[in-house]
């Protein structure tokens, strides 16, 4: 491992996130650069809220009964939207 992997990963550790011109520094390796790319996403991914299948379930019924367009509808379109979406 290079001294500039060292570098991003201990600040992709504090900080959370990398910029893709830090990512895409000429002197990291294929293999590094592919580590760092994941590595991001899956912060980026585990960042936001955890919706429970149990929530997705109820969003789901809600979506059925709701009248389409009103706040409750609007809520569980939202909620199923980012629990199929992997959020």
């Amino acid at each position: 491992m290079t001294e500039v992997f060292d570098k991003l990963k201990a600040q992709l550790a504090s900080a959370g996130t990398l910029t893709d011109a830090e990512i895409g520094d000429s002197t990291l390796t294929d293999d590094e650069r592919l580590w760092l790319s994941a590595e991001r996403y899956s912060k980026q991914r585990n960042a936001g809220p955890k919706i429970t299948l149990e929530e997705y379930l109820a969003a789901n019924k809600t979506l059925d009964t709701a009248v389409e367009g009103s706040p409750e509808y609007e809520t569980a379109l939202k909620i199923a939207q980012a629990y199929e979406s992997g959020a």
